[in-house]
């Protein structure tokens, strides 16, 4: 990024690197003190973070006060920052050199001062260094917050400084690498006469289990109090702290079905100080067997807004939003080893009017506006709070760049994690979903990454999105040696929340001359073309990899595919090409089979139809509800389909999805 260099305080310094002229020294008096904790959001305004504490609007130094004093520069990103609920604490900041810095007129005594950094320009090692002094000790030297946190990633330090002459001083000097030192927010704490706080905080109250899941376990609890403030929550599942939170909740993901978990919360301050554990409690995560998940995920395709005039809008007025879990924003692109919009027109530019709006607001022109699915979508999900949705990258046409990004899955996380959390549309989405067809294996085009990049790919989503949403739509090829045995399906299950298992596209007619063949099976049958494609096979060889129930969506496909030059109707008969479809040769929506071609019969738990010479096989109502009765005697996580615009008007075929599971 490009920083904008401002005046505030004596002259600056023109550019980077240029040393500074002569400025005017302020020398330490004994002024009136202000009263601590002080907290300043650097190059900021005021600003009240998620634990409640209030931070002030940085301004330069006066006698009697705080601020800064000479600054080199002053910045800020617009890019999520990982490690924290606060981003917007850390996304403006200060650059600082030849020792200049934060001066606090306070009483004499003794003080914590937390320095909050994070790293937006460097991308390696070495790019920027610098010292930090506070009260003319060196408690930084050639400090990198690149090397100590990684990019975009909240950086804090804290440390006890005595003043003796009525003046903190917070100083930073260059010292290696070709940028200034920067700090985003500092937090003064402590005091009284000399001596440090040695008082913990009391232990947060009201630990309880909020939630379960197969793989998850959701706390809360009630904030603790300081004597200066509390800074954070270390959550223990057992001994093992898993995480400091800001705020008083967690999520503790990735977790194996049917099991007792125990958990503990310690709150901390500035100083350091610990409080007492809070009450424990215990979670079983759900069953992966049994009765089964009820999760309902739908896709919804950006491009349907163009030729199938489908629209965020037409998700509620058809019924289908009340009756889904999850939307899968289908796709992004992957290019480059990144994440990157598949079309930034749909995506965030279209404009709706208020007729074609959710909520029957009009988008607007202003510079900054988000249009768009992403601004509908942010209002769906204000309409139906509970309301998930994840935004999916590849598919069949952009899978391509997988390979590239398996080679650096950090980065490629790392990316993906910007693009989601993008400040124009930050809020919109609740994970990924990696729709990678296929790992080591050909899809669209082949990938020869290997049989472990996929398990990589996912550790590296799951590390960097911490508790969000991480999915996976895979291969349903259940032949041995086939597209799950290239890959470590099993090995990745433990990063996913869940497998989106692609249940469908078994057959088609791409093989022109037939068989004609059901191309979503749940079974197998007689005279099935290739044994082992049928959703059971899938499903069965997934779990043999360990992969538990719970973490499995069976797929539906809410359209069909047919051939013509049939002249017979049962599956098995010879054709001379594809059927003519709506958009594409070989498939239909539901919504226009149903009318056009009704089932004539079912096989493998799916129906098939025969008329004018053209064969089509897709699931109706009747078979929906038989598969959703297998998801539940399979103890599956749900079901999931592509995708929304195939369905009726008034949602028939989601309907049946969510009354077979409940």
């Amino acid at each position: 990024m490009k920083y904008r260099i401002t005046p505030k305080r004596l002259a600056l310094a023109a550019a980077v690197l240029l040393p500074v002229g002569t400025v005017l020294a302020v020398l330490p008096q004994a002024f009136a003190a202000v009263s601590v904790p002080v907290r300043v959001n650097a190059n900021g305004p005021a600003f009240t973070d998620s634990g409640g504490k209030s931070w002030s609007a940085d301004h330069a130094y006066s006698a009697g006060s705080w601020g800064y004093d000479t600054i080199y520069g002053s910045a800020s990103t617009a890019s999520a920052i990982a490690g924290t609920s606060d981003d917007a604490l850390y996304q403006s900041y200060n650059l600082f050199n030849n020792w200049t810095g934060y001066k606090f007129d306070v009483a004499n005594g003794t003080y914590q001062v937390t320095l909050k950094m994070v790293e937006d320009w460097a991308n390696a090692a070495g790019q920027r260094k610098f010292d930090v002094r506070i009260e003319g000790t060196t408690v930084l030297s050639a400090f990198d917050i690149f090397a100590a946190c990684g990019a975009f990633t909240a950086c804090d330090r804290t440390f006890t400084a005595t003043v003796g002459d009525g003046q903190l001083n917070v100083q930073f000097n260059m010292n290696g690498g070709a940028n200034y030192g920067t700090v985003s927010a500092i937090e003064v704490t402590g005091g009284g006469g000399g001596g440090g706080d040695t008082t913990p905080p009391s232990a947060p109250a009201n630990l309880t289990v909020t939630g379960t899941t197969a793989s998850s376990v959701s706390l809360a609890w009630s904030a603790s109090t300081d004597n200066v403030g509390v800074t954070g929550y270390d959550v223990f599942r057992g001994s093992t702290k898993v995480t400091t939170a800001t705020g008083t909740s967690f999520t503790d993901a990735g977790l194996s079905a049917s099991t007792t978990y125990t958990y503990t919360v310690k709150a901390r301050d500035a100083a350091g100080n610990v409080s007492a554990a809070s009450n424990q409690v215990s979670a079983t995560t759900q069953s992966g067997g049994g009765g089964g998940g009820n999760r309902v995920l739908g896709y919804f395709v950006e491009w349907g807004v163009y030729a199938r005039n489908y629209h965020v809008k037409n998700v509620d007025t058809s019924g289908s939003a009340a009756k889904l879990n999850v939307i899968n924003y289908a796709f992004g692109n992957v290019s480059n080893g990144q994440c990157v919009i598949g079309d930034s027109y749909a995506d965030y530019d279209k404009f709706y009017d208020a007729a074609s709006s959710v909520d029957g607001v009009s988008d607007t022109w202003d510079a900054g506006a988000l249009r768009g699915n992403f601004n509908q979508l942010r209002k769906l999900k204000a309409k139906y709070p509970n309301l998930k949705v994840v935004y999916s990258f590849g598919g069949w046409t952009w899978s391509s760049g997988f390979g590239q990004a398996a080679a650096n899955p950090a980065a490629f996380a790392d990316s993906c994690y910007n693009l989601i959390h993008d400040a124009r549309w930050n809020g919109v989405f609740d994970g990924i979903d990696i729709d990678w067809e296929y790992p080591n294996a050909c899809g669209n085009t082949c990938d020869s990454s290997g049989f472990s990049a996929f398990k990589n790919l996912m550790a590296a989503l799951r590390a960097r999105f911490g508790s969000a949403l991480v999915t996976a739509a895979i291969t349903a090829d259940g032949t041995s040696g086939g597209k799950i045995d290239a890959a470590d399906y099993g090995g990745a299950a433990q990063y996913v929340n869940w497998y989106n298992v692609m249940t469908y596209d078994f057959f088609g007619a791409w093989a022109a001359s037939g068989p004609t063949a059901p191309h979503s099976p749940l079974t197998s049958y007689s005279g099935i073309p290739v044994a082992g494609f049928y959703a059971d096979a899938a499903i069965q060889k997934l779990k043999s990899k360990g992969v538990s129930g719970s973490k499995l969506l069976l797929g539906i496909g809410f359209y069909g595919r047919g051939w013509t030059g049939v002249t017979q109707s049962a599956p098995g008969g010879s054709a001379t090409g594809p059927a003519p479809g709506t958009y594409e040769q070989g498939i239909e929506d539901y919504k226009v089979l149903k009318g056009k071609c009704p089932p004539t019969g079912t096989v493998a738990g799916t129906s098939y139809a025969f008329c004018g010479g053209q064969w089509w096989s897709y699931d109706t109502p009747g078979t929906i509800n038989g598969k959703m009765s297998y998801a539940r005697s399979q103890g599956l996580g749900g079901s999931f389909f592509w995708e929304l615009s195939g369905d009726t008007g008034n949602g028939e075929l989601i309907t049946a999805m969510r009354n077979g599971l409940g």
